[in-house]
């Protein structure tokens, strides 16, 4: 962890996440993001882009006239989410670099990923310092899966957190501000998925996760990246009402949700995360985002 510094502490705990497109916030992380809420904690979900170019993932959706308005539909979407969630959002206006079926492919002009990053973080270095979060979270450097977008998005964390508690970084961007934590998302690990499958088999449930399970391979040291547990399960279906706003990437008769709400609470009440920097003491393992910030003073 990184030298320990004095904890500045306001009198309301501010938490910021920083994603790649609309529907991240709800698919990553939104149950904790509703505990934290609910104990009056301010969030800020920052949107890089506006999702443009994500495909239409709920056959329902697939509409002519959604298709040629997907771009507002999917800002009408992350309004409704937000709304379910409790939490503020601000979109950084970066075009979407769509998923390149071959991963040689080039990206189109203008996008997101070929944006140089310290241009690219300036936007979210004024949002750091104008929202002053305590904490930050975002993706780690493989952006949770490939997405040229989710590595983009950690590169352009990592560059506004580092320059946002300098003043001499972006003079113009506002008063520097330091967050004191940030975390990267860990939601989708083997282990939790070995989880919900053996309770769904104990349950004499079919488990959707055979497959899947069997093709992936325990990796010990990824598992070991886990460092932070958030109990957050009476908010599981807070979740999922936000997921479900985004009606053109969620179905609701899809993948989602073929794990029984039931089963999920019982198997794996958590949001896991991964604390990648710290500037207050912490004890590992965490069970709370805020860990070693609250109660301290100034």
């Amino acid at each position: 962890m990184e030298e320990r510094t004095t904890v500045r502490s306001p009198e309301q705990l501010r938490l910021m996440h920083v994603h790649a497109h609309p529907d991240d916030e709800s698919s990553k992380g939104a149950a904790s993001t509703a505990r934290y809420v609910s104990e009056g904690v301010e969030v800020l979900v920052v949107t890089c882009t506006g999702g443009e170019r994500g495909s239409i993932l709920n056959p329902k959706m697939e509409r002519p006239e959604v298709l040629a308005n997907l771009a507002k539909i999917r800002r009408e979407e992350m309004e409704r989410a937000r709304d379910i969630l409790g939490v503020e959002q601000r979109w950084l206006g970066f075009v979407d670099s769509g998923f390149p079926e071959n991963p040689s492919d080039p990206l189109p002009e203008g996008c997101f990923a070929l944006q140089p990053v310290e241009v690219a973080a300036a936007p979210l270095v004024a949002a750091i310092r104008e929202f002053r979060p305590h904490v930050v979270t975002t993706y780690d450097e493989n952006g949770g899966y490939p997405h040229p977008d989710h590595i983009m998005c950690h590169k352009i964390t990592i560059a506004a957190w580092e320059a946002a508690g300098d003043p001499d970084a972006y003079p113009e961007a506002g008063p520097p501000w330091q967050p004191l934590k940030l975390y990267y998302h860990h939601t989708f690990h083997r282990e939790r998925f070995q989880a919900l499958h053996d309770e769904m088999v104990r349950r004499g449930l079919e488990s959707p996760y055979a497959e899947r399970l069997a093709e992936w391979k325990p990796d010990p040291a990824h598992a070991a990246r886990v460092t932070t547990r958030v109990p957050c399960a009476e908010f599981f279906k807070v979740r999922d009402k936000a997921l479900l706003a985004h009606a053109t990437q969620i179905d609701p008769d899809g993948p989602w949700f073929a794990c029984p709400l039931e089963v999920q609470i019982a198997a794996w009440p958590t949001e896991d995360y991964e604390l990648a920097r710290s500037l207050v003491d912490v004890e590992l393992p965490e069970d709370d985002l805020f860990a070693g910030i609250r109660g301290s003073s100034a």
